[in-house]
């Protein structure tokens, strides 16, 4: 057939399609083109898990696109290709990867591990990166091809949703901490410090006197996380905040709070405000030891004691009967099991005890009422002002409340809410009769004001701090403390938690010049488990 007959067959079928003979025309252009009779449809869709060879050659596609630096095809042959785009573009112009070398691994059934080689260039900067990271091939729903199963961590083992990479001038320089004495505090020596060192170089980076150096680093999508960093192009130079930690309060800390999970332990110091130590034994890195919204148990009995004192209820030597169980508006609180009424038992002789329901007792006494445990808190122990301590920290809540939890309050349960920053606080004041907002860095350095509060009457602090000293040395905190000479001090205290069939432990103390307190969930009595940890904290301290 000539060309002039071909062209004329062709044009005859476009205009018999156009004339609307349809199937016909239709099966004619088929067979012009290769395609069959068309009397099967389309081809179906492939299920069922890919095979080998699918694996094999999907990976295979998938890993040379990206190597090849060629973003939208590497996309293309995953199951997310336009977040994969995003994240696979990033890599090569905003994190200023380069020179990418993929070498694939055996195949472990679907899943297909590689190695990445490549350069980091940036400002005349480079730097090799290496990292082994994996993919795995799934079928795709619609379409019935093998495409990798998109996961950020395709691209690198540490990224996660909404993450990306960045090579620039890091946002702060770093910064080298150390203690009120000069020594320097690493996460390498001081674990627990981890969290704290990486806020404190957040806020103070660029107060410190450093320079910054360039990093790759991960780009989290929550702003308040700090980026995470992957390799150092060039080291700034490092400024030098001056905290007020004591590196060997702090090491006593770190061990303490080792000895039982989820635990956390702060100590500051009474004269001053300046915290001494901050550790904790979690595996979510939170700082619960500053952050922590909790309820303290009969460690409260501290601002309880001081509203019954403050207010002339009784006082330290006066009357505070222990029954066996108290009513407050409907319900009914008792106290630990085995603990013997005492009808004639003074404030000091129920506090050592920790009595509940003599507490429970006095606080619908003249001229209490809803708010007075709220004002005592506020105003004299300094709580819910506030506080700026130079890291991110929770300064307790004490809220004015009626019905039950009026009286739960009191006792440390309720709507009270406290961790170990906070009560190492409550007894500093206790025992000196002056608040003084704890702090980690000089406020000078940054000008920020610290809270304040009127403080505790100079009588209402002896009758706190003595009896304080009688339960530690005769009271409930007796064997935690039995060891520690000085002047010392303690309060107890155990926390119930719904759905939980253990307390959590609660211990506040002081000797000389230092206050700790802790806090171990589900611990049991404050004894068990948080009292040895300030126990160890404080004989560091002394």
């Amino acid at each position: 057939m000539g060309k002039g007959v071909r062209v004329a067959v062709i044009g005859g079928v476009f205009a018999v399609m156009v004339g609307g003979a349809g199937y016909g025309a239709y099966n004619i252009l088929s067979a012009l083109n290769g395609e069959g009779s068309g009397t099967d449809g389309p081809a179906p869709v492939k299920s069922g898990p890919p095979s080998g060879d699918e694996i094999k050659e999907a990976s295979a596609k998938f890993l040379a696109a990206w190597e090849k630096g060629r973003a939208a095809t590497a996309a293309s042959y995953t199951n997310n290709d336009a977040v994969a785009e995003q994240l696979l573009t990033a890599y090569g112009q905003d994190a200023h990867i380069e020179s990418v070398k993929i070498t694939p691994g055996a195949a472990r059934g679907a899943t297909v591990p590689f190695s990445v080689k490549a350069t980091v260039k940036y400002e005349g900067k480079s730097k090799p990166l290496s990292y082994k990271s994996s993919l795995t091939v799934v079928r795709g729903v619609t379409t019935g091809r093998a495409l990798v199963d998109w996961e950020p961590s395709v691209v690198h083992p540490e990224l996660r949703k909404g993450d990306t990479l960045v090579t620039e001038q890091s946002a702060n320089p770093p910064i080298e901490a150390v203690d009120r004495d000069g020594t320097v505090l690493t996460k390498e020596k001081y674990p627990s410090l981890g969290p704290v060192l990486d806020a404190l170089r957040e806020r103070y980076g660029d107060k410190a006197g450093g320079r910054p150096g360039i990093e790759l680093v991960i780009r989290h999508t929550d702003q308040a996380t700090a980026d995470t960093p992957v390799l150092t192009l060039a080291k700034g130079e490092p400024g030098k905040l001056e905290t007020t930690l004591s590196a060997g309060v702090q090491a006593a800390a770190e061990k303490a709070v080792k000895r039982f999970a989820n635990s956390s332990v702060v100590a500051v110091k009474p004269s001053t405000g300046e915290v001494l130590a901050v550790a904790n034994n979690r595996e979510d890195a939170f700082n619960a030891a500053f952050e922590g919204t909790v309820a303290p148990g009969s460690t409260m009995k501290i601002i309880t004691a001081a509203m019954l004192i403050d207010n002339g209820v009784t006082s330290m030597n006066g009357p505070a009967p222990c029954p066996d169980d108290a009513m407050w508006q409907g319900q009914t609180f008792k106290n630990l099991t085995g603990m013997r009424p005492d009808l004639n038992a003074t404030l000091a002789q129920s506090f050592m005890r920790s009595c509940n329901t003599a507490f429970i007792k006095l606080i619908d006494e003249d001229p209490l009422t809803d708010e007075s445990l709220t004002t005592e808190a506020e105003a004299r122990f300094g709580l819910g002002k506030d506080w700026k301590t130079g890291i991110v920290s929770v300064d307790g809540k004490v809220p004015a409340v009626s019905g039950p939890d009026r009286a739960a309050n009191a006792i440390g349960q309720g709507q009270v809410q406290m961790n170990p920053l906070t009560m190492a606080s409550v007894t500093a004041t206790a025992i000196t009769g002056t608040f003084r907002q704890p702090y980690l860095v000089s406020p000078k350095l940054d000008d920020r004001e610290l809270a304040t509060a009127e403080g505790l009457k100079a009588s209402t602090a002896a009758q706190l701090k003595q009896m304080m000293r009688l339960t530690a040395t005769q009271g409930t905190a007796k064997e935690a403390m039995s060891t520690l000479g000085g002047d010392i001090g303690a309060k107890t205290g155990s926390a119930e938690v719904d759905g939980r069939d253990k307390s959590n432990s609660w211990f506040t103390g002081f000797r000389d010049d230092v206050a700790a307190a802790a806090m171990t969930e589900e611990g049991g009595h404050g004894g068990d488990a948080a009292g040895p940890i300030v126990a160890d904290v404080l004989r560091a301290g002394g």
